[in-house]
């Protein structure tokens, strides 16, 4: 085997091995190579370890994920069980296990209100978000072609927006590191305005002219276009990885007026706030979005294995099963789709959801959060704090008054990242030097209140680097 030349290996450690034959997502490769990789071993509750044995807070769930924590046995055994029992089968040709047919339903009983006056009425399974949101694109596509419009193909999403790392799903995606050097977007991906009105709002602007005029910004890119190729808007109802934007009141209400006015379809990416991270089921239900499909993955099972659903009302289903007819199949799916272990854990996190009132303990920390997300801004250099559930951001500004940034090349996040990880806190940085929480949803008040003061202690550091790079 020919050994990479680019890469001086240093022994035989666990780090050399990975630096010399492992390619990390989302990582720079040269800093990789002088650095190594962080080297996690083990987890119990809202903790990981690494391999050194240093205990960490994961304060955002792995990637916005393990909602139920790092240790849950009840979800091991689920996939044991189910290795035993039959470890694998596949859904093509009719095919189908108990716990794909249980967690649909599930899903189906908790599913939030559906536009249009409909409701969700199935679920489609993958194997991870960008997959989900790439078959609800295609579902889209699909369903138009069977109302006899298949020009009508156009996907808009929102600037800052995330929704996965496919080829459309990053197109998708309005964040530079997803798609410069893969030459996307793809030209039939369009963007509009980041309901974000900390950075977004113009002078004098109310929250509730911002989000007209978000409104009217979509319209006229619609218009632009022509209504009669714009098929759907993907939406997160928090965007997370964008910067935990949270759209001002009435924001999806005055959205979904202007979708309804030229057809075009609303599809609501959960991935990130799906069961229970902003306090509901669903974000579509703390934000009134009423979708008319649903993407979910991450916290579906609770990150154990890999799964994810999309959710489509009635009126979009019976389109589809409508042209399957016609064309004598629905040609799309995937080898794992409801694979029967991933399907196995899923129905397993959603049940102890409910036996243990999951929600519930979410909304009984929400304010302790909320008020520990607050505190962060008494620092004067941090801009803006913001949460909801147990969702939050911080973002830096050089100066508080009139939201001045720092120099991007500074990373002044990611390096506030490195400090609050010596004090025993895992973050992450975000793009606009934000730095996101989304603590496991099982943390205690004891441990969100001891994991603030950690963030806390690292600050009078992050303070002195601020005083540098002003």
């Amino acid at each position: 085997m020919n050994k990479p030349t680019n890469i001086k290996l240093a022994g035989n450690s666990p780090a050399s091995r990975d630096v010399a034959f492992h390619m990390h997502p989302y990582t720079n490769p040269a800093q990789l190579a002088a650095t190594g990789p962080h080297i996690m071993s083990q987890g119990d509750g809202v903790f990981v370890h690494d391999d050194l044995g240093k205990r960490f807070y994961e304060g955002m769930s792995g990637l916005w994920c393990t909602s139920l924590g790092f240790s849950e046995v009840e979800l091991v055994n689920a996939a044991v069980e189910q290795f035993n029992k039959l470890p694998f089968y596949h859904s093509f040709a009719g095919k189908t296990v108990d716990p794909a047919i249980e967690l649909a339903e599930i899903l189906i009983a908790n599913a939030p209100p559906a536009g249009g006056g409909s409701h969700m009425s199935k679920v489609f399974f993958a194997a991870s978000g960008s997959e989900a949101n790439d078959t609800a694109m295609k579902m889209v596509w699909y369903y138009n072609a069977a109302l006899g419009r298949p020009e009508k193909r156009k996907i808009i999403s929102r600037k800052k927006g995330y929704h996965g790392v496919t080829m459309a799903a990053a197109s998708m995606t309005a964040l530079a590191y997803a798609q410069d050097g893969f030459g996307l977007p793809l030209d039939f991906v369009k963007h509009t305005t980041a309901p974000d009105y900390y950075n977004e709002a113009r002078n004098g602007e109310s929250e509730e002219d911002f989000a007209n005029r978000c409104a009217l910004e979509l319209e006229e890119l619609i218009l632009a276009e022509g209504p009669d190729t714009v098929a759907a808007l993907f939406a997160e109802p928090v965007m997370g990885a964008g910067g935990v934007i949270i759209p001002p009141a009435g924001y999806f209400e005055k959205i979904r007026s202007v979708l309804e006015k030229y057809d075009v379809l609303l599809v609501a990416d959960e991935v990130i706030c799906g069961f229970g991270r902003t306090g509901n089921m669903w974000g579509s239900q703390t934000m009134d979005v009423r979708p008319d499909m649903l993407t979910c993955a991450k916290a579906l099972s609770s990150a154990y294995l890999p799964i994810s659903a999309v959710m489509i009302s009635d009126k979009i289903y019976a389109a589809l099963a409508d042209q399957a007819e016609k064309l004598g199949i629905f040609g799309h799916g995937y080898t794992y789709s409801a694979h029967p272990v991933c399907a196995a854990v899923a129905l397993r996190a959603q049940k102890l959801m409910q036996e243990r009132d999951v929600i519930g303990h979410v909304r009984s920390i929400m304010p302790t959060f909320a008020g520990h997300v607050a505190s962060m801004d008494k620092y004067d250099f941090i801009g803006n704090v913001r949460s909801i559930g147990l969702l939050g951001a911080m973002e830096f500004a050089a100066c508080k008054n009139n939201h001045k940034k720092f120099d991007k090349s500074h990373k002044i996040a990611a390096q506030a990242v490195s400090i609050i990880q010596k004090h025993g806190v895992i973050l992450r940085s975000l793009p606009g030097d934000i730095i996101g929480f989304c603590p496991p949803l099982i943390i205690s008040k004891a441990e969100l209140d001891d994991m603030f003061k950690r963030i806390h202690d690292a600050m009078s550091e992050v303070a002195e680097l601020a005083a540098k790079l002003r």
